[in-house]
């Protein structure tokens, strides 16, 4: 439903700048190599959402199991040996997360994405980053053009040398406010695309610096969601600690993945690759 909904919204964002804003922005002179740039970024957007969809996040299934628990080591703090998953019935390799949406484990879990209706894990984070980024820019470039558009139109009406009598009788000079207004009644559509995009920008915009930081540490969402209030899977709240973990959470481990900015990021866009189990 989601991807329906993602394809409805950039369908109709596009629609209403190609119909009017493209247009304008030729009146204005601006290049085409300017306006060509938003229907590039949207082939290399639509590329790496189609990966983001279809690509396996790292599934772990019994043929790989054996070379994915070799992968990542135990921290002892958020992932512990031992511990299977009661509803694939394998063994749980260290990062790994069973997924109730996609009722699976995948490797690396980061989290499962609704528009793209996936899992978002070691085989496909690249994707997904590349596809956030590639949203941003897209999004990014139609609020310039946009943006540039009502700027020129506003110049040439002479709105901003212009006035007007208010309730009073007197003549007033226009502020933004009525240039604001004077935009809405003339170009409803396109300054309501232009809010829309705008708004996608900057949500967009901190959500991929969000996973990009979390990439240069080396740390899913889901490792930085648990190890904020990190309570031991494994514990009772009540209980002292059993075998698997310390009495005390050990907040140096926080970061126990990381192996530099460069390895880190080497790891997100090469990820280590699984061997598959030979049947005997």
């Amino acid at each position: 439903m989601f991807i329906y909904l993602h394809i409805l919204l950039e369908g109709a964002v596009y629609a209403e700048f190609t119909y009017e804003v493209l247009g304008f922005c030729r009146e204005m002179d601006t290049t085409l190599t300017s306006l060509s740039v938003p229907y590039i970024l949207l082939a290399i957007k639509t590329f790496f959402f189609y990966l983001c969809i279809k690509r396996d996040p790292g599934t772990v299934t019994k043929k790989k199991i054996t070379s994915q628990l070799h992968i990542y080591s135990y921290d002892g703090r958020l992932f512990h040996p031992g511990v299977s998953c009661p509803t694939c019935q394998l063994v749980k390799p260290a990062r790994s997360k069973h997924c109730r949406v996609c009722n699976r484990c995948v490797q690396r879990f980061d989290h499962h994405c609704i528009w793209v209706n996936n899992c978002i894990g070691a085989q496909n984070t690249r994707y997904f980053l590349l596809y956030l980024f590639s949203v941003c820019a897209m999004a990014g470039d139609i609020a310039l053009l946009t943006g540039d558009m009502l700027l020129h139109a506003v110049l040439r009406s002479g709105l901003l040398r212009a006035s007007y009598i208010d309730e009073h009788g007197q003549q007033q000079a226009t502020g933004p406010l009525f240039v604001i207004q004077h935009l809405f009644l003339t170009f409803p559509r396109i300054v309501f695309m232009l809010g829309f995009v705008i708004f996608v920008f900057f949500l967009l915009a901190g959500y991929a610096l969000f996973h990009f930081y979390l990439a240069v540490i080396n740390q899913t969402s889901n490792e930085w969601y648990k190890s904020r209030g990190y309570v031991c899977q494994h514990c009772h709240p009540t209980s002292t600690a059993d075998h698997f973990c310390s009495p005390a959470p050990d907040h140096s481990k926080r970061h126990y993945y990381s192996r530099g900015i460069l390895r880190n990021l080497g790891e997100i866009f090469f990820p280590p690759k699984v061997i598959l189990k030979k049947d005997s």
